[in-house]
């Protein structure tokens, strides 16, 4: 029973994770905790254990007395997230080069190769997923614990942004998202070669083809926000 337990909440935790991830569950969106208690058949104990393992990596708030709801996007989140971003991307694919192991960089070209299938024939969310996938391994190549939470928590808002960068509307932005791609294999050539010095500049270049699609369009449900208002940042 206890092993039955163990995988029916790790079921849950990626449900829930793939769906604020897709936005599906939409930032600020309250969880509704009778019903994934009666569609996984686990009791309140498990089910929070999972809400809290979700809230400690950002995903959900846990709200005394109120419930678990999907962590919000507000200005100063997005404000937060857009001075961060470029220093951040640029600190993991340095360390990145510096420690990769091929096993990691067997897994990389692997998640570029499930990106470059969701650019032909997959939607928004399919690409954005795909997209986070490919980062969280240059973070899992970088193995800094002090830098991996704030990697994490920051690929969360990219990938629930992000579904608006991969849902192109004009040829210059489906262009952009060839580009997007082309940045992936030489950001893997980078780390495979242990060009820190490279690494750090296509960080900087990545972020910066993904920034200036984001803000043309509005925030998920719930925020709107033009993102022109937002501070522009760069790096190095």
């Amino acid at each position: 029973m206890a092993a039955d337990t163990k995988t029916t909440k790790a079921m849950l935790y990626e449900h829930l994770r793939m769906e604020i991830l897709s936005t599906r569950l939409p930032p600020g969106h309250d969880i509704d905790e009778a019903r994934l208690s009666a569609e996984f058949a686990l009791s309140r104990t498990p089910l929070r254990e999972v809400l809290r393992q979700l809230a400690g990596e950002g995903f959900v708030v846990l709200r005394e007395n109120r419930g678990a709801r999907v962590t919000d996007m507000s200005f100063a989140t997005l404000r937060d997230f857009f001075v961060a971003a470029p220093m951040i991307y640029g600190a993991v694919l340095r360390l990145a080069a510096g420690n990769a192991r091929p096993g990691q960089i067997a897994a990389l070209k692997t998640a570029q190769e499930r990106f470059r299938a969701t650019l032909r024939q997959g939607s928004a969310i399919d690409r954005a997923l795909a997209n986070n996938r490919f980062h969280e391994i240059t973070g899992e190549m970088a193995g800094n614990i002090y830098l991996l939470p704030s990697f994490h928590r920051l690929l969360i808002d990219h990938a629930r942004i992000g579904t608006t960068f991969y849902r192109p509307r004009t040829a210059e932005m489906t262009n952009n998202l060839d580009a997007a791609s082309r940045q992936h294999d030489e950001i893997i050539a980078a780390i495979e070669a242990g060009d820190e010095d490279r690494a750090g500049q296509l960080a900087e270049a990545h972020w910066n083809l993904s920034r200036g699609q984001i803000e043309l369009f509005v925030m998920p449900d719930g925020l709107d926000l033009p993102l022109g208002a937002l501070p522009r940042t760069t790096t190095g």
